[in-house]
């Protein structure tokens, strides 16, 4: 990112998202001009002043005009300052906004590969940074780059058109070794920011890890183990920030010199005009007032150029997350999802998550409409793979999806996703009421709809007696909920989607027995009518489904009906026999 290239890069990216703002952008530089206008015009004024002042006699009235003046300018710099801030602040906060989002949206858009291989913690950290980048870059840019230029130059300019060009000489080369060494030394130190700021994202992302597994880390006793994991990060933060504090005291200190001896040589060279009689008082004031002027943006200007490169490392991390590649896109121009039947049909479908480790293999079955079509197989089958390609959180490596003749690539995702529902094993829930839980299956819903959800998924009487309604906290990740009541709550935001295809992944594998008949009662109840995948290890669960498909190692190795299975002797029937034995022997004697 320290490459000129990087840079224009950022400044290509963010130009758009400015451009759509230019009137503001127009007005802001234009009370940029008129504040920098009216601080040169503070040192003339007070050179008039002087010089007035220097002549005997003067008139009363002239020096209390230059006064009013003086008094007027320097209010008229700040006031116009603060209009430019006034009118570039919506440019800040809407441009800085409107990356963020598009970075939220992109990473809802990528693969669940993506996900699975990034540490939310990180990533979240990269966004926030980036948000506040983007803002302090456009400030830093116009508020203080753009300006303290603009003072240069026309300071410079002054010099050599009223002196001689010594004076413009001694500033220009001033600035020019200032320039040149807080250049350097920055390159140099940048390392310690970008090593701190990487501890502080791994950090932040073993304190999220550990917090979000908080029982497992109980359970295991394994406190002083995530500590020793977290000071770790913390140990290299520390180091890499006291290294940066270190250098940045050299860096203020060669910057103070440099402009030390700037003003030193500019002073003197003034004093020897007004001794030889080519300069006056006034002339002398002006020098020095110009001089003190431009060391304040002078000495901003250093840490400016830290902030900027600052900003444009965490800009280059977020546009890192932008650019990520969307392994699964729509395609141009593709239509929604017309559902009329709802028959789904797997194409001789080859999967794998590594090209060396396939999965699946030449899979190849339909669920007829309103039919349901369970899989089932050992652990690591490739039962679950079934379901995440027809969500498309993957695609196929062989074969296609199709939703009634229509291949799932072929249309949008958002309509794909909006036609199926889910159960999953593991519900998740968000850290928010149990109304917004169940109102996730569709948002628009009314308030009558989600309670109509909530007594179809047999929750309402439970929600009812709390003290706080639908208004109860589930917790972090609905943890404060049973699995039962998490299933339920999973049932309803599902019936409030309405959706026209069902998945079963597992969905009450994690219950105990009494609860795994009640909700599977509300499962068949919800699937009726509906084509439904159930993807089970239980077989005792999906004994009423119209087909079952038997996976062995990513191929179908059996189908049939529950009956038609056991009469054949094969996969299945051991399955059977095997989960019998089991549950027989786990029964009371």
């Amino acid at each position: 990112m320290n490459a000129p290239g990087g840079v224009l890069d950022v400044a290509r990216r963010l130009w758009p998202e400015v451009w759509t703002h230019r009137r503001r952008v127009g007005v802001a530089l234009a009370f940029l001009v008129a504040a920098k206008l009216a601080a040169i015009g503070v040192p003339l004024l007070l050179k008039q002043l002087v010089d007035t002042l220097d002549r005997t006699p003067a008139p009363l009235a002239v020096p209390l005009g230059l006064l009013i003046g003086y008094g007027a300018l320097r209010l008229a710099t700040t006031l116009f300052q603060e209009l430019r801030q006034v009118v570039f602040a919506r440019v800040l906060a809407r441009t800085s906004r409107q990356l963020t989002l598009r970075a939220f949206e992109h990473l809802h858009a990528l693969s669940l590969r993506f996900h699975l291989g990034r540490r939310t913690g990180a990533v979240a950290r990269d966004v926030e940074r980036g948000m506040t980048a983007v803002s302090d870059l456009l400030d830093w840019t116009l508020y203080t780059i753009l300006p303290t230029l603009l003072e240069v130059t026309l300071v410079c300019s002054f010099l050599i058109v009223r002196y001689d060009w010594t004076f413009a000489l001694i500033t220009l080369s001033t600035l020019g070794a200032y320039i040149a060494y807080t250049f350097a030394v920055t390159e140099w130190r940048i390392r310690y920011y970008r090593a701190a700021k990487d501890s502080d994202t791994e950090a932040n992302a073993r304190a999220v890890d550990s917090l979000l597994n908080y029982e497992t880390v109980k359970y295991f006793g394994n406190e002083q183990h995530e500590l020793r994991r977290y000071d770790a990060s913390l140990i290299g933060y520390e180091n890499a920030t006291v290294k940066s504090l270190k250098t940045l005291a050299l860096l203020n200190v060669g910057q103070s010199a440099i402009v030390g001896i700037g003003l030193t040589l500019l002073l003197w060279r003034a004093a020897a005009g007004v001794v030889a009689g080519t300069m006056s008082l006034g002339d002398l004031v002006l020098v020095n007032a110009f001089l003190l002027q431009l060391s304040v943006p002078l000495n901003y200007l250093g840490m400016v150029y830290r902030e900027v490169k600052q900003a444009l490392v965490n800009i280059e991390r977020m546009f890192e997350l932008i650019a990520e590649p969307q392994e699964v896109g729509d395609l141009p121009g593709a239509p929604a999802l017309a559902v009329r039947g709802a028959e789904v049909r797997f194409e001789h479908v080859d999967f794998g998550y590594e090209a060396a480790r396939p999965i699946l293999h030449d899979v190849d079955f339909t669920i007829p409409a309103g039919h349901t079509v369970a899989v089932v197989g050992t652990s690591g089958a490739g039962k679950s793979t079934l379901a995440r390609l027809l969500f498309r959180f993957y695609d196929p490596t062989g074969g296609r999806i199709t939703i009634d003749g229509q291949d799932i690539r072929a249309v949008t995702q958002d309509s794909l996703r909006r036609a199926i529902g889910i159960v999953p094993q593991d519900t998740v829930l968000f850290n928010d009421s149990i109304y917004y839980n169940i109102a996730y299956g569709r948002p628009d819903a009314t308030r009558e709809e989600v309670v109509a959800a909530a007594r179809s998924a047999h929750i309402h009487d439970f929600v009812a007696s709390l003290p706080d309604g639908y208004d109860t906290p589930v917790g972090e990740r609905g943890l404060k909920l049973s699995g039962g009541e998490k299933q339920r709550v999973a049932i309803a935001r599902t019936v409030l989607k309405n959706p026209s295809i069902l998945v079963f992944d597992e969905a009450t594998s994690a219950l105990d027995t009494r609860t795994e008949k009640s909700i599977q009662a509300e499962l068949a109840a919800i699937a009726r009518e509906r084509t439904t995948l159930i993807i089970a290890h239980r077989l005792s669960t999906i004994v009423h489904a119209d087909r079952i498909i038997v996976l062995d190692h990513g191929r179908i190795v059996e189908s049939g009906s529950h009956a038609e299975l056991l009469a054949r002797g094969g996969r299945y029937a051991q399955l059977w026999a095997l989960q019998q034995r089991e549950r027989a022997s786990a029964a009371p004697a």
